[in-house]
């Protein structure tokens, strides 16, 4: 006998009826056992647990009927199956024993085929529903194990917020036993104030919604709050709200490491904000030669025509015209010093961080005038025809005209040994979709193999006495206003290095 038979009881007080049904099922693959009353038939029922009882109604002391009702009755022997087997064949008797917890009801005389697959559908169904149940007891350990083993605080609640299951994420969060808040109301356990309750509510398990909350306060049991993320997803079944699950996580550890980083970025620009400042400074002392000598043109003119309204007022002569004509002279000298010094007064000083919408037409034109002395001294001309039409732009106009005035001068200084370097570079300013797009294009040497990779890096120069940071500190003003900067190599000679800066929402 194999151990995976299934047991049959057959019950009946009739050694006759008991040997027929016997014989019919005795060449199936079923274990046999027979009882002659009632009695009888629930010891064995106890002690073997048969898969399923054909069960004889009518029997002396208990019949069929009572019988089945103990088999239910007993939480132990209620999954077993009960098949009657009775002359009764009126409806009331059939009703009587589906009542009492039959499966299935034969009349007598009885069909051995009929018995036959009657008895072999209803194995099929008990070896089916033993499956299914382990099945359904290997999920429910698969589904406590993979909730056991989350991270995330996991509730379950019923319609009203009771919590009827907590995974150990959430009893760790919050500091409870397990049996110290299950039938405790969620609101009233972790809900730390009336703002966070009505928002809780909005998640509300009536409405079936599904709904996340971030950064609101949950309550420890403690005392103690802290802050999570929230989530309440409604459980429905057959389209009505049942309860819900309330998935929640500690957002202590995130939120510091965004205050963190937060106070790193604001660090990074400072710090940015400080090399580029550093590097206008290191700008203005290599033009600081040609700069003094464009100072000091006005100065002594300034000298030289306070010599001679000296001299006209020592001689006497009243020349008033001519005294005025000379005044008025040194009054404009005056004027262009003081034009030149704050120029650069304007681009050495310390940003502010503020922006502002300003003409890109206007920022290119002032940042030429500061590279007129290069322009001279190189023999390098600029070629600067602003467009009409170009879109304003929002940026922090000193940064920007930092970043075109080295772009500007890099350009030049690659074109003051070449052979046609009175073509000078071309300023071009256009729009190009949703950017505006400046341009300085050179007909200089040329860049070297490989530098796209490492030409806008820190320290990286091709300059004898460079520093390495120009271009980089340039792309980092530009990445921080949400441009793009960048270079094209001709397919004769030169280079044409442009940056672009986005029409921005402040700009229209």
């Amino acid at each position: 006998m194999s151990k995976d038979q299934e047991v049959i009881l057959l019950v009946d007080d009739n050694p006759t009826n008991l040997e027929v049904l016997y014989k019919t099922l005795e060449s199936k693959d079923y274990r046999l056992l027979v009882a002659k009353d009632g009695a009888a038939a629930l010891d064995i029922i106890r002690n073997v647990h048969p898969t399923l009882v054909l069960l004889d109604v009518m029997m002396p002391e208990m019949d069929g009927f009572e019988v089945c009702k103990i088999i239910k009755a007993d939480p132990d022997t209620a999954d077993v199956a009960v098949v009657f087997l009775s002359a009764l064949g009126d409806i009331e008797s059939k009703v009587k024993g589906f009542q009492a917890g039959g499966v299935d009801y034969v009349s007598k005389p009885f069909q051995a085929d009929e018995v036959v697959m009657r008895v072999a559908t209803h194995v099929k169904v008990k070896r089916l529903e033993r499956e299914l149940s382990r099945k359904n007891q290997l999920l429910e350990s698969e589904i406590d194990r993979i909730l056991n083993s989350i991270s995330e605080g996991i509730y379950g609640l019923a319609l009203d917020g009771s919590i009827n299951y907590a995974n150990p994420a959430a009893l760790n969060f919050c500091g409870w036993l397990e049996k110290e808040v299950l039938g405790k109301n969620i609101f009233e356990t972790h809900l730390s104030t009336a703002a966070d309750e009505a928002g809780i509510n909005q998640l509300s398990l009536a409405d079936g919604n599904v709904v996340e909350l971030d950064n609101i306060f949950l309550k420890a049991k403690d005392g103690s709050l802290f802050p999570a993320s929230v989530c309440l997803t409604p459980n429905i079944v057959n389209e009505e709200v049942v309860g819900g699950v309330l998935v929640f996580r500690d957002i202590t550890e995130r939120l510091k490491a965004q205050q963190q980083l937060k106070a790193a970025q604001v660090e990074l620009r400072n710090q940015s904000q400080h090399l580029a400042h550093m590097e206008r400074l290191s700008t203005m002392g290599e033009m600081a030669a040609g700069f003094a000598h464009e100072v000091n043109q006005p100065l002594t003119a300034i000298a030289n025509y306070a010599s001679v309204s000296r001299r006209l007022l020592d001689k006497g002569i009243p020349e008033p015209e001519k005294l005025a004509d000379t005044l008025a002279k040194m009054q404009a000298q005056a004027i262009r010093a003081s034009e030149v010094v704050e120029r650069l007064r304007q681009f050495v000083r310390a940003p502010k961080g503020a922006r502002f919408v300003r003409s890109p037409n206007q920022l290119i034109s002032e940042v030429l005038s500061l590279a007129e002395v290069d322009s001279f001294n190189n023999g390098v001309p600029i070629i600067f025809d602003p467009k009409d039409n170009v879109a304003d732009v929002y940026v922090d106009e000193v940064q920007i005209q930092q970043v075109a005035l080295n772009l500007l001068r890099n350009a030049m200084e690659s074109m003051k040994d070449v052979a046609n370097k009175e073509q000078g570079v071309s300023v071009v300013v256009e729009s190009i979709d949703s950017f505006i797009k400046v341009s300085f294009i050179d007909q200089g040497v040329g860049l070297e193999e490989g530098a796209e990779e490492k030409l806008f890096h820190p320290f990286y120069t091709t300059k004898p006495n460079g520093t390495g940071i120009g271009l980089s500190v340039c792309a980092s003003i530009i990445q921080q206003h949400g441009g793009r900067i960048g270079f094209e190599r001709h397919a004769d000679v030169g280079t044409t290095f442009y940056f672009e800066l986005p029409l921005t929402v402040e700009a229209d």
